[in-house]
């Protein structure tokens, strides 16, 4: 990498991704500048994170906060504004390079569509974006400048392992999975599983959505859609291993039968770093991987009876179209409800099933097609949910 300062917009930067990002920023003051900041409603924390880096601009999407963070930040030379728009508007400004799309669910697809207009390079870890646009993104891409370097650890994972290889000579991606923390239970012990269970994930420190998700094991059956469309890969040829350490990334299986992988602490700096830095890779002091500490390194079948949502993810990009559109919506719906309280965690791939099963579904649809198709899915889950709440 040379001597010129990246100028990073963190979509999402009070979240987990986006407060470990700037701890990159942070620890490389000489290549990197946190130029857009953006959360949800945290509007204190980003207001400590606009004094301590001096961005451009910063914005909150919550109306209700804007006034908050306004003030706070009132005797300093930033731009500040709210809404989904300005959102959107911040991720293609001129002076940005690089866009971390670390926003949760559906909320990051419309910023990242404008930043690709605009040529941004995207360090994606809005694994829903792709899930429910990867062929409209797709699409985008041809005709732009823009590309796309994944932050997920397991697609990191994989992007490694590619480097330097004929992806053509890929026949098979191996994605690994942590189990959850729901790995031994059976199916009947889950019917009663409280929110802070699902919330205590054994290896990685996450948000609730994307918590919620890895003990319902959807966030694999979004990741081996996202997967699909970020290597050009058949969802056939995409294998999904329980692997409880978690420190084996991602793996790929060569057509001469040699599988690369690419191993780790369970710590995002290390995805993140390799994202923001690429095609350079960042030294840093940071602790690294002492294998002996490990002894055993295990890997198993992942069971879909017990977690349906994940064979669910596969049906959707199976049918194509709007459905994965379809799936991710129910499944917002779905893990909200959860977490307020409002249904049980076994009744989430019932409300997603529910909803797959009766919203139309397009077939080549156009960006339009799928924010009509998102509302439609969020409608249809509200009325299950008020019938069975």
């Amino acid at each position: 990498m040379d001597n010129i300062i990246k100028n990073i917009a963190i979509l999402g930067s009070t979240g987990s991704i986006g407060t470990q990002t700037l701890d990159i920023i942070e620890e490389y003051p000489d290549k990197f500048r946190a130029t857009v900041l953006t959360a949800k409603a945290n509007w204190q924390l980003l207001a400590k994170q606009a004094r301590k880096f001096l961005p451009k601009r910063i914005v909150i999407a919550d109306p209700s906060a804007y006034r908050f963070l306004k003030e706070a930040l009132s005797d300093l030379d930033v731009e500040v504004a709210c809404g989904q728009e300005a959102i959107a508007e911040a991720a293609a400004i001129p002076e940005v390079d690089t866009v971390v799309t670390a926003m949760v669910g559906y909320s990051g697809l419309i910023p990242t569509v404008e930043a690709i207009k605009a040529g941004k390079t995207i360090a994606l870890a809005n694994k829903e974006t792709l899930v429910v646009a990867g062929e409209v993104i797709y699409d985008m891409l041809k005709h732009s400048s823009s590309e796309i370097i994944p932050v997920d650890s397991e697609h990191s994972a994989i992007f490694q392992c590619l480097v330097g290889e004929k992806t053509s000579q890929a026949r098979k991606i191996l994605l690994t999975a942590s189990g959850g923390p729901f790995r031994k239970l059976t199916a009947s012990q889950l019917e009663n599983v409280t929110v802070a269970d699902a919330l205590n994930h054994p290896n990685w420190d996450m948000g609730a959505k994307v918590t919620i998700d890895s003990a319902s094991m959807m966030n694999k059956g979004f990741e081996m859609i996202e997967a699909h469309w970020l290597f050009g890969c058949p969802a056939e040829n995409i294998e999904i291993v329980v692997h409880p350490q978690s420190i084996v990334h991602s793996m790929v299986e060569f057509n001469d039968g040699s599988i690369k992988a690419q191993l780790g602490i369970p710590d995002m700096h290390l995805p993140i770093r390799y994202a923001l830095g690429y095609p350079e890779r960042l030294a840093t002091d940071r602790p690294g991987l002492t294998l002996a500490q490990y002894g055993n390194l295990t890997f198993e079948a992942p069971d879909y009876q017990k977690f349906p949502l994940l064979s669910y993810a596969f049906d959707a990009i199976k049918a194509g179209g709007t459905m994965p559109c379809i799936l991710n919506a129910a499944n917002e719906k779905g893990v909200a409800a959860f977490l307020a309280g409002r249904i049980r965690f076994t009744d989430m791939p019932r409300l997603v099933r529910h909803v797959m099963d009766n919203t139309p579904s397009i077939s080549n649809p156009t960006l339009e097609d799928l924010i009509a198709t998102n509302s439609d899915a969020l409608a249809r889950s509200d009325e299950w949910l008020s019938r069975n709440s």
